[in-house]
């Protein structure tokens, strides 16, 4: 993992980005087609070798899921309307992708939109980010509170049963939305009947059994993926989080977002979201412009940079010390006990 502090900025920021913030409409369907036709046909292929060995579905549910965590980042660049220039053709495509990826459209892009307005804020947590205490906080709670905190951050739980959780069941009945958001809730019921009628039409004409025995490795696989990619953009030991007061929504951006450097292969499967710090500096830019702005501006290279295997030690850091600045493990309470 190699660190970086706030680079001086040389130009104001939309003069820097605003070039990269057009969508090409050429490009982004071209994106479409070799993400769905991919998916399409692996799905099929799936389906076709149950008759021959459960293990061909198997092998070929991992691919399968790298297109749909394309299809859901296509999803995801609709929701900010850098897609297309067409809001309708963003919220078309947008509401029919949130189908296939479990993801009701409209609710998701209003509680993603809470995400990039308040990222790093430390008064503003609990929407649309991963759960995430000070060391203060947790100290405060009770043993049966911290104890329940343990399990939610336990890797097992985050990135195993969370996706089952988040796709299958959180969202489908998000009753943590306000009744007031009236459009959201539509969203939420269209996309469930939406789900429910895909899911018939397989039991009458493939059968629930192998609907399910395709399916549900692709769902599985591609949400903790999802999950695991969310996590390590912000999740890391130098991350940002300051209180109200002191927020900055492009320190946040910058210091609070990784650039998660994949290999080539996993930079294309996953849209460049790993180039997380430009997407929340202008969340207007296309996933294909953001490597292209990342590798012209030197000034936003001098990020924290996470590598694959890197990557891998955040998954043990659970606390945020505001003393130190830094996102801890449980391990860094022994240190803080024994200083006090």
């Amino acid at each position: 993992m190699v660190t970086g502090t706030t680079p001086p900025q040389r130009k104001p920021w939309t003069e820097l980005l605003g070039p990269y913030a057009e969508p090409s409409k050429g490009r982004s369907i071209f994106q479409v087609l070799n993400s769905a036709v991919p998916f399409a046909l692996l799905w099929f292929l799936m389906l076709v070798s149950l008759e021959f060995s459960y293990w061909i579905p198997l092998l070929l549910a991992p691919p399968a899921a790298g297109f749909l965590v394309r299809l859901f980042i296509i999803q995801h660049d609709c929701g900010h309307g850098s897609f297309f220039r067409s809001r309708t053709a963003n919220n078309t495509l947008g509401s029919v992708l949130g189908v296939l990826t479990l993801t009701p459209y409209a609710y998701w892009r209003r509680t993603h939109s809470i995400h990039h307005a308040t990222s790093g804020n430390l008064d503003h947590r609990g929407f649309g980010d991963v759960t995430t205490l000070t060391v203060k906080g947790y100290l405060s709670l009770t043993r049966w509170k911290r104890a329940l905190y343990r399990i939610y951050r336990n890797p097992l739980i985050l990135f195993g049963v969370g996706p089952v959780y988040e796709f299958i069941l959180r969202q489908r009945f998000p009753f943590h939305l306000p009744w007031s958001w009236r459009r959201e809730w539509a969203s939420v019921l269209w996309t469930n009947l939406a789900i429910l009628a895909v899911v018939a039409t397989m039991w009458m004409t493939i059968g629930i059994q192998a609907f399910l025995a395709v399916q549900l490795p692709i769902t599985l696989v591609a949400g903790a993926a999802g999950i695991w990619l969310f996590y390590v953009q912000h999740q890391f030991e130098d991350t940002y989080w300051e209180r109200d007061d002191a927020w900055n929504f492009h320190a946040a951006g910058l210091d609070g977002s990784s650039y998660y450097d994949l290999p080539a292969i996993l930079h294309w499967f996953t849209g460049n979201i790993g180039v997380h710090h430009i997407h929340h500096l202008s969340s207007r830019i296309p996933n294909y412009r953001l490597l292209k702005c990342f590798r012209e501006n030197p000034e936003l290279q001098q990020v924290t940079r996470l590598s694959l295997w890197g990557s891998l030690k955040c998954a043990r850091l659970k606390l945020w010390d505001e003393e130190r600045k830094k996102l801890v493990g449980f391990r860094h309470l022994r240190t803080i006990r024994a200083e006090s």
